[in-house]
């Protein structure tokens, strides 16, 4: 396997894309039920351990940045093959690859589960499964840039749904807000610990830089969408947390979704019909990039056929329709997914950079010394 990734002209992408694709595949279902599993944590204070988190993942983006930049146009699994060598490098790829897989099931599953409580309860999981599934194959076929192609258009498509929330906002109590400042520390760091599921999906960087045609301007979409992500994850959290009392807070598994329930026109009695069904609009960019990342990255490190590994993921997640549809099992399935990526993603990369700049040292050295006369 090649160092560096040869990526053909016709396959080279902008830099401002980037915004849209870091935005989509961390905005999925889990900003859903976000806002209560902070508010559990840091209470009333939750929205500064979003700021903390925030903070954290610049630093970690920094470092992402900082470790592409030390090669000419190389992904993580040609940095891990070597910086850890052939074996251990492609372990270390497979991982990645795995871990793309189980968080392409867990959003698979989840947004199957809200679709069936929220509008059709009595729907099967295979039915709404299979129509997902054929978007996906479909637009994967495409490649690469058919996925940034959606993700920009769907982009547009469904943010007017955040404009829906300024009813909700307007009343909100801000003595719900009161007393600030009375979490711990420590509490505050689990709140932040709390949206890890939620901001995952900017690791895709590491897979998708080598196909950016200006890399000198890629930095500064990539810290938008953080931050884009950031200030959305911040006014759900903040506009929950004023609309609902501390007990309902504790309780509503998906606020975001019990914020659209609330609201009612006299042509439309339900919002949250309308918000689960564009929804789709933001969790299929989410899949998309997922399964791209893992066909890939079995392409690179193995040199399977894209479109193999791509009915064998199809076929994956018709496996999860039968045997994850039970609400616990997905809690479950989530939670783990959740504690797993949170080492791979949020810092792994830090344990990494230190270890590529002694490779580069090393290297400067030993091309020193080939040149030192004895």
């Amino acid at each position: 396997m090649d160092l560096n990734v040869n990526v053909k002209p016709n396959l080279r992408i902008q830099a401002f894309y980037l915004f849209f694709i870091i935005s989509f595949i961390q905005l999925g279902v889990g900003l859903m039920g976000t806002p209560r599993l902070v508010y559990l944590e840091a209470q009333q204070d939750a929205w500064i351990s979003i700021i903390i988190a925030l903070l954290f993942i610049l630093l970690v983006i920094f470092s992402m940045f900082l470790i592409l930049n030390q090669y000419d146009n190389a992904d993580i699994l040609g940095i891990q093959v070597d910086i850890f060598g052939k074996w251990l490098g492609k372990l270390l790829g497979t991982i990645y690859i795995i871990y793309f897989a189980v968080a392409l099931v867990s959003v698979f599953i989840m947004y199957i589960e809200v679709v069936k409580i929220y509008i059709f309860p009595e729907l099967s999981n295979l039915v709404l499964g299979l129509l997902l599934i054929s978007l996906i194959i479909y637009s994967v076929l495409g490649g690469i840039r058919v996925i940034v192609g959606v993700s920009f258009i769907f982009f547009f498509l469904s943010i007017w749904v955040i404009f829906l929330l300024i009813d909700p906002a307007l009343q909100a109590d801000i003595s719900h807000f009161r007393p600030m400042f009375q979490a711990s520390f420590t509490e505050l760091i689990h709140g932040a610990y709390a949206t890890s599921y939620t901001f995952m999906g900017f690791e895709i960087l590491f897979l998708i830089y080598p196909f950016i045609q200006n890399k000198e301007k890629a930095k500064k979409p990539v810290y938008m969408a953080i931050v884009w992500t950031a200030a959305i994850i911040l006014i759900i959290t903040v506009i929950s947390i004023g609309f609902f009392s501390p007990e309902q807070m504790k309780t509503r598994e998906w606020a975001l979704l019990n914020l659209y329930k609330m609201q009612s026109l006299p042509f439309l009695e339900r919002f949250d019909y309308i918000v689960v069904t564009t929804w789709m609009m933001v969790v299929l960019p989410n899949m998309l990039l997922l399964t791209w990342g893992m066909t890939y990255g079995l392409k690179r490190l193995y040199r399977i056929p894209q479109k193999i590994t791509l009915y064998i993921t199809a076929a994956l997640l018709v496996i999860s329709c039968f045997f994850l549809d039970n609400h616990f099992l997905i809690q479950e399935f989530t939670n783990r997914t959740s504690k797993a990526g949170f080492w791979l993603v949020y810092i792994y990369p830090l344990l990494l950079l230190p270890l590529v700049f002694a490779k580069k040292k090393w290297r400067r050295k030993k091309g020193g010394n080939r040149h030192v006369s004895p």
